[in-house]
């Protein structure tokens, strides 16, 4: 082979692919309507269990299901000939693949599963298969022939499978409404749960670092309090406490072009009275994207009266990775 012989492979490969996956469109009927309903009215879990290359299928979809609202996990139908069949239980769904319908491991598990009473989903290539007959419902993820020049190696049919799983898994979110902190709360480890789970209030600066003045006081106070909590910029509240604005660095310099005598002026007749707030209970996600639309650097934090109770900085955010 040549270098373009490599390139020739390698775009064919993902064409035949992404043909199998097209045709999947069509096999999406009332069978697919049962599957979902099936799963969103288990009480238990979704059993996924498959042999070889469809085992590893079989896994990523019961993962992707776990992570979306779909309790599931993986059975290697080998192990569960050996006991782990016990890991099923009555208020279970099972969702068997195999591409042929006839994996042996997969089918001897078939009159335990009717045993236990829970109904049975099989994903395979053939809806004439031992496996499709003896479902409740089947899945179609039938293909044409495989990628692999030999017709061996699984690759198109694994791939048409994985798709259909994840057609499966986001259809049941989307009917169980599941939200992204929701999925936060599956993934608390990583970036992605640390990013949809931090709240305002957890990395905003509050209590003594709070600037705050009241509209009565004069204007150069605001500027010491300014000056003295760091923030280019102080709150400003009625005599009850109330967020009636903000006074910053740019409404000082428009102050002082105004000839504005700021010994004996309220900061109250200055301030911006359309300022930009957030409620602590907020995530920190949702407040980076507030600063981001309004290029600014600092975003005040209200309680539920509109009371002021901290300022979160954009260096805060950088800081706690939520970037």
């Amino acid at each position: 082979m040549i270098k373009n012989d490599y390139l020739e492979v390698a775009k064919r490969t993902i064409r035949m692919e992404a043909q199998a996956i097209k045709l999947l469109e069509h096999r999406i009927d009332n069978d697919f309507i049962q599957a979902c309903e099936l799963m969103l009215e288990c009480s238990g879990r979704v059993v996924v269990t498959g042999m070889g290359k469809s085992g590893h299928i079989g896994r990523k979809i019961a993962a992707t299901l776990a992570s979306t609202g779909t309790p599931a996990f993986f059975l290697h139908p080998g192990e569960a000939s050996h006991g782990d069949i016990g890991m099923i239980t009555s208020k279970d769904v099972v969702l068997a693949l195999s591409n042929s319908g006839t994996t042996s491991e997969v089918v001897t598990l078939l009159p335990l599963i009717k045993r236990i009473g829970v109904p049975l989903i099989s994903m395979t290539g053939d809806h004439l298969s031992t496996l499709a007959v003896s479902a409740e419902v089947h899945l179609d993820v039938q293909v044409s022939c495989e990628a692999c020049p030999l017709g061996l190696a699984p690759t198109t049919s694994t791939t048409a499978t994985l798709v259909m799983g994840d057609a499966l898994a986001i259809t049941l979110l989307e009917a169980r409404g599941f939200t992204a902190e929701d999925f936060a709360f599956s993934h608390p480890g990583g970036a992605l749960g640390h990013k949809l789970l931090l709240k305002v209030q957890d990395i905003m600066h509050s209590g003594e670092k709070l600037p705050k003045v009241n509209a009565k006081d004069l204007l150069s106070h605001a500027l010491l309090e300014m000056s003295k909590k760091g923030f280019g910029m102080t709150t400003v509240t009625d005599d009850s406490g109330m967020l009636l604005g903000v006074f910053t660095d740019g409404d000082l310099r428009r102050t002082i072009d105004a000839n504005i005598d700021i010994k004996v002026t309220p900061v109250g007749q200055l301030i911006q009275a359309d300022c930009k707030a957030i409620h602590q209970d907020a995530l920190a996600a949702e407040a980076l994207k507030v600063i981001e639309d309004c290029q600014i650097t600092a975003l005040v934090v209200e309680n539920s009266n509109h009371h002021p109770v901290g300022i979160l900085h954009l260096h805060d955010i950088l800081r706690a990775g939520i970037v």
